[in-house]
């Protein structure tokens, strides 16, 4: 997995709509006064402080694949304990209270593993909440599938798989409501009102683009982005209000 699929600049654009999803994620926790919290794909620590706050006597730690996010989580100065970590091979010392995840797990190739993983690793009565993006055959996920795969770009970008593939709510009902443990899983689509001249593409800017820019020098990168950008104008075409981007989203809490 790679260690730096977010852009922290370019994804704080749009912290809003992406803490959306977060908050209410969390809303859904019945947790009262744990001892052990851990955020896991913590991004750049802001939500997590959150967490901090909603439970004061809690030890709250975060990780994240990134170096450049937890960076920049470390320099907001709270309480939390951030480390670089990846979700794979992550292990706790001691039982959790609460484990966290907001939009990780899309890119963790056998994440099924380790949500059953992070179902044992929980203490009795502990709180397991993620969310993941289900927008795959979205437009613009489409789109930069088909643009990888085009004659232009075959070469360099055909060969690429850039996500796992998630489950719906009903899949992930049925993977954890085992031994006892009690599901609540649901979808949501919103439909995010984006300004700018092409907000999409400044969205998957942030996070689905990066391990393909990655893979491309820089002349390359804004010829891949400019094509990229005529697809999803039309895909996504602006309003009088701004540009509608329709996200659909997959939300699980279970309770041990």
């Amino acid at each position: 997995m790679s260690r730096d699929i977010w852009d922290p600049v370019t994804y704080a654009v749009y912290a809003d709509e992406r803490s959306r999803p977060f908050i209410e994620l969390i809303s859904r926790v019945g947790a009262v006064d744990p001892d052990y919290v851990v955020d896991a794909g913590c991004g750049s620590g802001e939500l997590t402080a959150d967490l901090a706050t909603r439970w004061p006597r809690a030890t709250v730690e975060g990780f994240d694949s990134s170096p450049a996010m937890i960076t920049k989580a470390r320099g907001l100065g709270t309480s939390v304990h951030f480390a670089v970590a990846d979700a794979e091979t992550w292990r706790p010392d001691r039982p959790v209270d609460v484990i966290v995840s907001n939009a990780l797990l899309q890119w963790v190739p056998d994440h099924r593993s380790v949500l059953e993983h992070w179902m044992e690793s929980l203490a009795a009565g502990g709180w397991l909440a993620f969310q993941v993006p289900g927008n795959h055959d979205a437009p613009s996920h489409v789109a930069i599938r088909e643009l990888c795969a085009s004659r232009t770009w075959s070469d360099k970008l055909g060969g690429y798989q850039r996500l796992a593939e998630v489950d719906d709510a009903l899949g992930y009902c049925d993977l954890l409501n085992q031994g006892g443990t009690q599901v609540d899983a649901w979808e949501t689509t919103y439909v995010h009102v984006l300004k700018g001249e092409n907000p999409v593409l400044d969205w998957v800017s942030g996070t689905a683009l990066r391990p393909i820019l990655d893979r491309l020098d820089h002349g390359d990168q804004r010829r891949f982005k400019a094509d990229l950008g005529e697809l999803l104008a039309q895909a996504y075409p602006a309003k009088r209000y701004g540009t509608p981007f329709p996200f659909r989203r997959v939300f699980v809490v279970a309770q041990k």
